[in-house]
């Protein structure tokens, strides 16, 4: 009873409590470029596929390891000096987050296409690199114990912003707007950025071993008879970040099946969340009744999920809690053929919502403290950015085709297959355990 207890008081350290604030954040401007902007452009008669190929927008997600050496490495003119490197970043971005924001809830989607798909780009853009900011943050700030309910922590967060810009949003919007629910959302921006302006800046850890790796390659480029002086320089720089982050993830054991499992875990998911609105609208229920139902009822299954999870992680081991609940989550995805099944059922909807979400919540809970454990702190923010940009593959590519393989097939076909598309990615979990067991045991 009492590691039970334990597992769960981790949830009242502060700076658990400020990565909790921090995934607010995070999760806030991803439904107004996903399912949230999918119900707004549903509601303004945009077809099903146009709604699917939306999608795409979020792209930036998955290539936000692009630019995360710069935001890991590259200090900002006096921002720098006055925050230190991740809240001088975090507080730039979330201002221009705020007002990429309000611009894009400003457009028309029936008469401006184009100008909303191209400001939900930038939006997009803008939360990918807060996102590369708030990761390494979070992972630099907790110890490795803190870690599994770091992962509750901000996935609750998440889940909580999720509630604001998906149930908020539409609330909002079905009496005031589009505009004024955009703008709602934009404000409560200002918790992430008063976490920066008022937290404290991570310690930089860097092994001795990444320091000698580095050291040598900057002495090797510097003998280099064409990099002299600052050449060599800006040469050593990019070397330690750039190739080094990736290097590093490269020589790890098994590391292409640790990619492809990162891909594959939550596709399924990803898949059955960009057409859930979609459905629910064409079932036959109403923006009020999705946001009474579909949000703020499954709200509570979501925070038992990554708090539940969170903890779970620190007693099952991080391994056998992500075979479980991944296991758990595609099993979820089925009760979307119950509500396609079912129509306008209110009662569905509430099972439906509840499973997704509560099973969700775990699987998103130990595949962030996964993805924790394997970035070495001197390459943060680049490695999990490069990581979580591999979870984004689904959310945004496979996810992109969603809408055209709805129609293709109908829906409760459709999730039929979002429910077994992830168990490519649950097959290589028991291959990467024995990788991780053996790799624990080899001496020296």
């Amino acid at each position: 009873m009492k590691g039970w207890t334990d597992s769960f008081a981790a949830y009242l350290d502060r700076r658990v409590v400020m990565v909790l604030l921090l995934g607010f954040s995070s999760g806030l401007p991803l439904l107004l470029t996903f399912s949230t902007l999918s119900a707004w452009l549903k509601s303004e008669g945009i077809s099903r596929t146009a709604i699917g190929v939306f999608a795409l927008v979020g792209t930036p997600y998955a290539l936000k390891f692009l630019w995360s050496p710069l935001i890991d490495r590259l200090p900002l003119p006096v921002l720098t000096r006055m925050l230190g490197r991740r809240r001088s970043w975090g507080v730039l971005i979330q201002v221009l987050l705020i007002v990429g924001i309000l611009a894009l809830g400003a457009t028309d989607p029936v008469g401006q296409i184009w100008l909303t798909a191209g400001l939900a780009v930038v939006v997009a853009f803008l939360s990918a690199s807060q996102d590369i900011v708030i990761d390494a943050y979070r992972v630099e700030i907790l110890d490795e114990d803190q870690q599994g309910p770091g992962a509750g922590a901000v996935q609750t967060g998440y889940r909580l912003a999720m509630l604001a810009a998906g149930a908020g949003a539409l609330l909002v919007a079905s009496t005031h707007g589009w505009f004024a629910a955009y703008a709602t959302m934009a404000a409560l921006l200002s918790v992430g950025l008063g976490v920066f302006l008022l937290g404290h800046e991570p310690e930089i850890k860097v092994s001795a071993a990444t320091l000698e790796r580095e050291r040598r390659a900057a002495e090797f480029l510097q003998r280099r008879p064409d990099l002299k002086g600052t050449p060599g320089k800006v040469a050593a720089w990019l070397y330690g970040a750039v190739v080094c982050p990736f290097a590093d993830i490269m020589s790890r054991p098994g590391w292409v099946a640790m990619l492809l499992f990162v891909i594959g875990y939550k596709m399924g998911e990803a898949m059955a969340g960009a057409m859930a609105n979609t459905l629910y609208i064409e079932m036959g229920f109403a923006l009020d009744e999705i946001a009474w139902v579909s949000k703020i009822f499954g709200f509570g299954a979501t925070i038992a999920g990554t708090i539940i999870g969170g903890a779970l992680v620190a007693r099952l081991g991080v391994m056998r809690a992500l075979l479980i609940f991944g296991v758990l989550q595609s099993l979820g995805n089925l009760f979307y053929v119950v509500q396609a099944m079912a129509g306008h059922n209110i009662w569905a909807l509430a099972v439906c919502v509840f499973a997704e979400n509560l099973t969700a919540g775990m699987a998103g809970s130990a595949l962030v403290a996964y993805i924790s454990g394997l970035c070495n702190l001197a390459y943060t923010a680049t490695q999990y950015a490069l990581l979580s940009s591999l979870t984004a593959v689904g959310r945004t590519l496979f996810a992109s085709a969603s809408g055209k393989l709805a129609d293709m097939l109908g829906w409760v076909d459709f999730f039929l297959l979002t429910t077994v598309v992830t168990v490519p990615a649950l097959l290589l979990l028991p291959w990467l355990m024995r990788q991780q067991g053996r790799v624990a045991t080899e001496p020296g």
